[in-house]
């Protein structure tokens, strides 16, 4: 084990003793003063007084500097967990509000004052937006602001009064793009007095989401202009990478229009975080390799010994079933231990019914719960004090969502424990054994692309049912929109007449868009016999999670799939008590429909472009709970899909592997060694995670006629993520290699290189060959001072 600091009081915590092993790295984050600064003068005394009311008597300056940005035009303000960007933005749009409606009270008879204000809160998630909603209704009481929710929960007979007299509405993306934008005319009253618009947790806008929220944005400033508004946009965002470019590129700005509040004035309590490598669990795995000790039963051990301790304690997981079973996992260990406690631990996750997603957050606020295992949904800015410890179980998939986690614990000033628990996979491994690629470098910056063919076309489409789209209106959109609007019409989708395009079906566009997931919308789970729904699931993720004869899990409970009905968008699942899980297998091909630019490092070749991918899930193992066993496995009769995205591809020729010491028989198991760790290091490098991208490799590709491996994104059109790896090649094969070199195994294991989501069950795996092949590509990689500023070949250009 790599040398660590001196222990620190709070390890004990996690129930291994005072010097754990499985500790590889302690940061301490130091606490952290608060400097504050007088109210602005815009800012309107009855706000002051309301917010003196709640106990905040002076702000932070970095909120001085926010509320003053905020009256002068676009801003983002990009700081640490608990830091205060909600007051940032509440202040002066409440103030503008307040206002506003005085002077307007004061005129009596006129139908609408100029100083009247609304404005538009969009929260990425239900249980963040519930939890603003609290902390505005509290504050309005004291002013003259009608704030409501408007969002799916959101009951029908309600509706129209929040369109008609609400001055402070808080929605999501969603909502906005099928809700709002597609009716803009009943939303005529508040759309005239539209001042301000805000963004919150806008980080979380990245891949093919952020792609689709900011034309659903640029939609959005195009129906506000019919109405003669022109907002504010206020971005609220996690310490992030070049906030200014980002949230400009989010909102369709230039960048020197939007001003950036970085510094961060807030207190914070000291953090200890701890980088934690789950030992080896004895028995051996898939093709003999060793095994790390899930991380979900290391999450669980700890949440138990936490809970007995008394510790409230926040859980983040990476999956909804993970998220369930850590709760059911410590639930069952604390009924054997302390039964009375067993019940103040619970799963918090998406996919609930909105009743439950309420009462779980209202009990981690009041301390009825001492523990919850959650998904990311629980990450953002969702005000609970109090937290004594954080886990982390596996890497969230950027360093900006794990500060973000890590940072719920200690608002209240205490100190507090955050423990990272690495999961069996190369990018986990790299990262508790290199502690500085957490703490010592920037974090990433924000990856999306609004010019997407596949995110752009159907928003065009939606654009022009709101009103028919002009040729002015294009310089909102992404350059690309031209061509994109061609194609359109020559499908028969838009019509092209002097005044603009028009949509020409009886549908309404947005309703068949799916911003968050590609394909037809989610689909409910319903139990047969009860007839109860359950929650929903992704259109996406339905194959492989499920699909017949795979085990769900809600609330801790366990059922069986029966059937998938994707015409109907229905799971119908039945309860069951299995000692098993389920995992899905699938194959894959893919095809280059255009290389659009490349690289040349003497006989490698780095390309990028579009790709087809076609993919089917072909069978489902069960595995034991909890050995992991393989028990049997069964075949499935699922439809292949054909995803059309962007990849990038490296190429060899075969003497060029020979040279390094692959031999020709060993090249499968090398490239697809090489293959599997490329795609668990990638998001080292881009805003992803492993489930966001995917790959293949193969010794003679039919396509490039050599040793060829692809990584691509996972959604259609592309996310940016495998292009931000075709900019980064060279740094990317330098820290693959490390990872798989520093792991203890002979012959590869799913710590470097074994895939959990292989279809071809991790064979051939060659983990020497893997070392040979990216050494031989790094030998002919450019020099550090040029290895990641690409020069760009001419094919496609």
């Amino acid at each position: 084990m790599p040398p660590v600091p001196e222990f620190d009081s709070l390890i004990p915590l996690l129930g291994r003793g005072a010097a754990p092993e499985e500790i590889r790295h302690i940061r301490n984050l130091p606490a952290r003063e608060a400097v504050t600064s007088p109210w602005p003068d815009a800012i309107h005394p009855d706000v002051v007084q309301a917010y003196a009311l709640a106990g905040v008597h002076h702000p932070y300056r970095h909120q001085a500097e926010a509320m003053t940005a905020a009256g002068q035009g676009h801003t983002v303000v990009a700081t640490g967990t608990a830091s205060g960007k909600s007051m940032a933005y509440q202040a002066p749009v409440l103030s503008t509000i307040h206002a506003g409606r005085l002077i307007a009270q004061a005129s009596p008879g006129v139908l609408q004052h100029p100083e009247e204000a609304t404005a538009l809160y969009l929260s990425p998630t239900k249980a963040l937006a519930a939890d603003q909603l609290t902390a505005l209704q509290a504050l309005s009481r004291h002013l003259s602001a009608r704030v409501h929710s408007y969002d799916g929960d959101t009951p029908q007979q309600q509706r129209r009064w929040i369109r008609d007299h609400a001055d402070l509405v808080l929605c999501n993306p969603d909502m906005l793009h099928t809700g709002v934008l597609p009716n803009h005319p009943q939303w005529s009253r508040f759309l005239r007095r539209l001042r301000y618009v805000i963004v919150d947790e806008a980080h979380v806008y990245r891949g093919v989401f952020g792609s689709h929220v900011a034309n659903v944005l640029r939609r959005l400033r195009r129906v506000a202009a019919l109405y003669g508004t022109d907002p504010v946009f206020i971005g609220a965002s996690a310490t992030s990478a070049a906030p200014q470019d980002s949230f400009s590129r989010l909102i369709g700005v230039n960048p020197d229009a939007v001003t950036a509040v970085t510094r961060d004035d807030s207190p914070h309590g000291a953090v200890t975080v701890v980088l934690w490598e789950p030992e080896q669990s004895g028995p051996e795995g898939e093709n003999g390799a060793p095994t790390r000790r899930s991380v979900l039963a290391e999450s669980a051990d700890m949440l138990t010994d936490l809970a007995l301790k008394q510790v409230r304690t926040l859980a983040f997981v990476g999956s909804r079933r993970g998220a369930e079973a850590v709760a059911q996992m410590a639930h069952r260990q604390l009924d054997e231990v302390e039964p009375g406690l067993a019940h103040r631990v619970a799963a918090y996750r998406a996919g609930f019914l909105p009743e439950e997603r309420r009462e779980l957050e209202e009990q981690l606020r009041d301390g009825r719960l001492l523990g919850l295992a959650s998904t990311s949904a629980l990450e953002l800015g969702i005000d609970v004090a109090g937290l004594d410890a954080v886990l982390v179980a596996g890497w969230p998939g950027t360093r900006a969502s794990f500060f973000q986690q890590v940072g719920r614990a200690g608002r209240a000033g205490q100190d507090a424990l955050a423990a990272f628990i690495a999961r069996d996979d190369p990018l986990d491994t790299y990262l508790v054994n290199h502690p500085e690629a957490i703490f010592d470098v920037s974090v990433e910056a924000t990856i999306f692309d609004p010019g997407n063919p596949y995110v752009l076309a159907p928003h065009l489409c939606a654009a022009a049912a709101e009103q028919p789209l002009k040729p002015s209106d294009l310089d909102l959109f992404d350059p690309a929109a031209p061509g994109i609007l061609e194609s359109l019409v020559n499908a028969g989708q838009l019509r092209r007449r002097p005044a603009g395009w028009f949509w020409t079906r009886s549908e309404d566009p947005a309703a068949m868009i799916s911003i968050r997931a590609e394909g037809g919308g989610p689909l409910n789970i319903i139990e047969t016999d009860t007839g109860q729904l359950l929650g929903s699931i992704g259109t996406g993720q339905a194959h492989q999670q499920t699909h017949p004869g795979a085990i769900y899990v809600h609330q801790g409970r366990t059922y069986v799939v029966e059937d998938l009905d994707l015409a109907h968008h229905v799971v119908s699942v039945t309860r069951a008590h299995p000692d098993y899980y389920t995992q899905a297998r699938d194959v894959t091909s893919v095809k280059v429909i255009k290389e659009e630019r490349h690289q040349t490092w003497g006989p490698i070749t780095v390309h990028s472009g579009q790709v087809q991918v076609t993919s089917q899930v072909v069978s489902y193992q069960r595995k034991a709970i909890p050995g992991n066993e393989i028990i049997g496995e069964e075949p499935l009769e699922l439809p292949p899909t054909d995803l059309f995205t962007k990849s990038v591809w490296f190429t060899a020729p075969g003497p060029v592997l020979a040279a390094a010491g692959v031999q020709e028989a060993d090249f499968p198991g090398a490239l697809h060694a090489a293959e599997h760790a490329m795609i668990g290091l990638l998001p080292l490098l881009a805003t992803c995670d492993r489930w966001d991208v995917g790959g293949l490799s193969t010794a003679l590709h039919a396509d490039t006629q050599l040793p060829t491996i692809f990584v691509h994104d996972g959604h259609p059109g592309g996310a940016g993520f495998a292009e931000r790896g075709y900019d980064m090649a060279a740094s990317w094969f330098a820290a693959t290699k490390a990872a798989i070199e520093s792991c203890s195994c002979e012959s590869g294991c799913p710590s470097c290189v074994q895939s959990p989501k292989c279809g071809n069950r991790n064979n051939p795996l060659d983990k020497a060959g893997a070392i040979a092949l990216l050494a031989a590509f790094l030998d002919h990689a450019p020099s550090p001072a040029t290895s990641d500023t690409p020069t760009d070949g001419v094919t496609g250009r």
